[in-house]
């Protein structure tokens, strides 16, 4: 019995799994285009370009003005590209954080009401009354 509830445990563990990481995927996609669409150009305003275009050329032979031509020349240090998904990183590191810490908020919210009504232990099972009475008797003789 005890087997077949792990099984079943693993089960719902592996279940759960699954769906954090599909839902951990689309979070993702939206956490991109956020960045990429929304974030990423109100910061190229102050600056007044686009941080996935910047790049620093590692070979003579690139003379792109973008990325995506730069790349196809030769050698080059995307660090535009790699500021974006620094920023990525941290919002989704932020919502984890903040949804971490509620989870942990509500379990400890919930912890005083179960420990404020301690149970009352069982009654002791009838054969050991029955038992406490006859050693009574024998005690008196």
């Amino acid at each position: 019995m005890l087997k077949e509830f792990r099984d079943f445990a693993m089960k719902g563990n592996v279940v759960d799994l699954a769906f954090g990481v599909i839902i951990g995927g689309a979070f993702g996609k939206i956490v991109d285009s956020l960045v990429k669409d929304i974030i990423m150009p109100i910061i190229g305003m102050f600056g007044s370009a686009d941080f996935s275009n910047y790049f620093i050329a590692l070979s003579k032979a690139v003379t792109a003005t973008n990325l995506a031509d730069a790349q196809k020349q030769g050698a080059v240090l995307a660090w535009g590209s790699f500021v974006t998904v620094i920023v990525n990183f941290l919002i989704i590191a932020f919502v984890l954080f903040m949804i971490v810490k509620a989870m942990n908020k509500a379990k400890r919210a919930e912890k005083p009401a179960a420990a404020a009504a301690p149970a009352e232990p069982p009654p002791p099972p009838r054969s050991e009354i029955l038992l406490e009475q006859i050693r009574d008797a024998l005690a008196k003789r």
